[in-house]
């Protein structure tokens, strides 16, 4: 211990020690931006749909499903031509009255009378995979749509641009939808959600992840 202290005495000893220190801090925080704003960029691209279901009874998990599809149908019919993520949140805001009379009448058809409770906000989100697109955790705008208490498992996806008909046998994104995410976003953002196979992408999506997941760029809005 006496060696160690007479060695950090040194100045040279100082100096390269404090040097490494502020290298580490500045490194940090420019990790740290980049992982804000390419997050930010992400989120500003996508809406999202959030279900929730009455319970975790198969029933009522079932019924979700059922909801789900009505709901995606109306929001395929609505947004087909949508070319942005704010046009998308426009049409669903002026036609939020009948999403929620679709989940309600959807319910009311299977022998349920749950009622729904439908909101347009910002909500936390997991990392979720969509076919070869992965979306890292975080808050994201979203129609949250909770049936009866909402108190079973979720269902999550994305209604701008459309990865919710992802076909999940063959876990590909149609190249429409793809086309969709890379106008809203700049080159880098898409490779970072879509390139698995590069390592140098595959460390900052990571670096993206640990950054919301220590709480640092997850704030709500």
């Amino acid at each position: 211990m006496k060696n160690f202290l007479n060695i950090i005495k040194n100045p040279k000893v100082k100096m390269v020690i404090i040097l490494s220190f502020l290298l580490f801090i500045y490194t940090s925080i420019c990790a740290f931006s980049y992982a804000n704003n390419i997050f930010n960029d992400i989120e500003n691209s996508v809406f999202r749909l959030h279900v929730l279901a009455n319970s975790d009874s198969k029933e009522d998990q079932d019924l979700k499903l059922l909801v789900r599809d009505q709901l995606l149908e109306y929001m395929n019919q609505l947004c087909s031509n949508c070319k942005t993520k704010e046009q998308a949140i426009e049409i669903v805001e002026d036609n939020k009255e009948q999403f929620k009379q679709i989940a309600l009448e959807t319910i009311k058809n299977a022998g349920y009378s749950y009622d729904v409770n439908i909101n347009i906000g910002n909500f936390e989100f997991p990392t979720k995979n969509y076919g070869d697109i992965t979306l890292p955790a975080g808050y994201y705008d979203a129609l949250r749509v909770e049936i009866g208490e909402a108190k079973g498992q979720n269902w999550w996806c994305v209604m701008f641009p459309p990865l919710c008909f992802v076909d999940i046998s063959s876990g590909v994104v149609t190249e429409e939808s793809k086309e969709l995410l890379e106008k809203n976003m700049n080159e880098e953002e898409f490779a970072l959600i879509s390139d698995n196979s590069d390592n140098q992408i595959k460390f900052k999506f990571k670096l993206l992840e640990f950054f919301n997941n220590v709480g640092l760029i997850t704030a709500k809005k």
